[in-house]
């Protein structure tokens, strides 16, 4: 598996032939970061915002993403996709934040999104249960601070946390938090689901 930050919340993951988007950048986000365009076969996005829901943007030529767009269970190409409801607050205007869990050759993902608010219902606790690889934001004013976003990502027992819509300044707060604050930025993560384990709680930063 090949994981790729593309800046914000926006991930290119690729297995094989396999290639999903995790919240793609709109070309209508006011961000000057749009990521690079390419096609997926499976897009998902947490939260309706220009952000967060650039379909668009991973549809290439031929290739046209299935969009995941909420909650709900998902059989897509023989891989299974849970989406999960929480709510979030952007910018004081309140939105559907869907968590994602997906398992891909034997590795397990969650997708935290959007979250505002640290505290989680037990019943969501449960269905996000113990991922291999959890990406949690971190800072950017509406999201999770520093603080909350780690121990939330510890309390979910990952093998391996990685932050997402961070600046300079969360990322480096985050880093020391989990006392890994020496940890160096990599273009892209290549792993295999042997090389979990024996893992806990490893932070790897993507650089976009």
């Amino acid at each position: 598996m090949i994981i790729t930050y593309l800046g914000k919340q926006f991930f290119k993951i690729q297995q094989g032939d396999l290639t999903i988007a995790l919240n793609p950048i709109s070309k209508d986000s006011k961000l000057d970061i749009k990521g690079a365009r390419f096609g997926s076969d499976i897009a998902l996005s947490t939260t309706n915002h220009p952000d967060y829901n650039g379909f668009d943007m991973v549809s290439h030529g031929d290739t046209v993403p299935f969009a995941v767009k909420g909650p709900g269970d998902y059989e897509i190409r023989g891989n299974f996709i849970k989406g999960v409801m929480t709510e979030t607050t952007l910018s004081n205007k309140k939105y559907i934040n869907t968590i994602y869990f997906l398992n891909i050759e034997n590795i397990s993902i969650c997708f935290l999104g959007c979250m505002s608010d640290s505290k989680i219902t037990a019943e969501v606790r449960g269905q996000i249960g113990n991922p291999d690889i959890l990406f949690v934001p971190i800072g950017n004013n509406d999201l999770l601070n520093s603080g909350e976003a780690y121990k939330l990502a510890v309390s979910l027992e990952p093998k391996v946390i990685i932050p997402m819509d961070y600046d300079d300044k969360s990322l480096k707060a985050f880093l020391k938090e989990g006392g890994q604050d020496k940890i160096n930025p990599i273009d892209k993560l290549t792993i295999k689901a042997k090389e979990l384990i024996g893992r806990e709680g490893e932070i790897i930063v993507l650089s976009s």
